[in-house]
């Protein structure tokens, strides 16, 4: 909690022209600062607020509202810990939408009990569950990462192009885990490949020994960890490397991460992996415009700046900050016709649009949204090389 205190802290310093502002435009970043994924998400709030920033400092956005970025923790696993925050956001702090939320389970608990009763946009950087693409959502839920339906398909590729024909599945038992694990064994089956057996874990646990026990008995050429790499996830991966029950592994993007690399290092050497991620570039424009200030290549990152950003600009194709205004730009914003705008052309795009003209954001991550608001889709694929996640290529 004081680490999240201390963000925020640091946020209303760097957007200290929009705390002036009675009028500042909020917006809402919910992600898991604390949970199976808390490394990762000061990175992503740090992307989302970079486009608020840039919105906020080229004084274009509706006549020259500043951005006001308000932080909320999701937890990533606790609804009923999520819906509150989000409540909050909502019903406290006045948030005209919500960049988030980051995991499957509580993006939905959001969406179905805060964002659709109270008719606000979220726009979520990484819940991938296949289930929130026939979410009943009225238009307002949008986002930026992929359905896991593509990242199972993509997962089984990688797995066969290597020569791995035979794995042993664990997933944590949630609706990210279980979607992703179900989506992963039907594309991998159906491609030729075994799964011995398909097993769920709980996270928080201290003990992963009979997890592993049984997923040694079954066998496998590599074992599958759709879990969380501060959590349950990197538990099974400690408990198989000391019982030498599997020494390389394959990891979706809930565990890719520094983490990763900083808890196991060389002792999963040739374990692979992919999350989602471009080469595009709008990636090379984006780390550019990030430089050292945080880790612009860190998973769902980019695509956290992408998500604040269709947010501004579709306020800005709408004339309005009300989300029954705006939703229904998002689609219009994200996808040809229009100029192609990049990271660090925010400013660029709004006066496009002001001026009547169309414009098509690409951002960090070739945006491309198709179907329910969703991204079309591509990944990163990777390889633990000398004890670092290193890249293969993209898909």
């Amino acid at each position: 909690m004081k680490k999240l205190l201390m963000a925020t802290a640091a946020t209303a310093l760097m957007t200290g022209s929009a705390l002036a502002d009675d009028h500042a435009v909020k917006l809402g970043v919910i992600l898991g600062f604390t949970g199976p994924i808390e490394s990762l998400t000061p990175s992503m709030a740090d992307g989302a607020e970079l486009a608020m920033k840039e919105v906020t400092d080229s004084g274009k956005l509706l006549g020259g509202k500043a951005v006001m970025p308000v932080r909320a923790d999701s937890t990533c696993i606790d609804a009923g810990a999520a819906t509150a925050a989000a409540e909050r956001l909502v019903t406290a702090e006045g948030v005209k939408g919500i960049m988030g939320a980051d995991c499957s389970g509580v993006t939905g608990a959001i969406l179905a009990n805060v964002a659709v009763p109270n008719g606000v946009v979220m726009i979520s950087p990484s819940a991938t569950s296949p289930a929130l693409s026939s979410a009943e959502d009225n238009g307002l839920f949008f986002r930026t990462a992929p359905s896991d339906a593509r990242q199972g398909e993509v997962m089984a590729d990688v797995l066969l192009e290597q020569g791995i024909e035979e794995v042993a599945l664990t997933y944590t038992n949630n609706d990210y885990g279980k979607g992703l694990a179900d989506s992963f064994k039907s594309a991998y089956e159906s491609k030729g490949g075994t799964v011995t057996i398909n097993a769920a874990h709980e996270d928080g646990k201290a003990d992963y020994t009979a997890e592993v026990g049984a997923l040694a008995a079954a066998g496998g050429d590599r074992l599958v960890v759709a879990g969380y790499v501060d959590q349950g996830g990197a538990g099974i991966v400690r408990a198989a490397l000391d019982s030498g029950a599997f020494d390389t592994f394959h990891f979706p993007d809930g565990m890719i991460g520094q983490a990763l690399e900083d808890n196991f290092g060389t002792d999963i050497e040739g374990s692979t992996g992919q999350h989602p991620g471009t080469d595009s570039p709008g990636a090379a424009k984006f780390v550019e415009q990030v430089g050292d200030a945080f880790d612009a290549t860190s998973p769902f990152t980019p695509e956290s700046y992408d998500a604040a950003a269709l947010i501004l600009l579709a306020m800005q194709a709408a004339g309005s900050v009300e989300p029954g205004d705006y939703k229904d730009k998002v689609m219009d914003v994200a996808n040809a016709p229009g100029e192609k705008i990049y990271p660090g052309e925010l400013g660029k795009a709004l006066d496009i649009i002001a001026g009547g003209g169309d414009v098509d954001y690409v951002g960090a991550t070739a945006v491309e949204l198709i179907g329910p608001g969703e991204s079309a889709g591509n990944y990163r694929q990777v390889e633990i090389k000398d004890g670092k996640l290193t890249t293969v290529k993209y898909r």
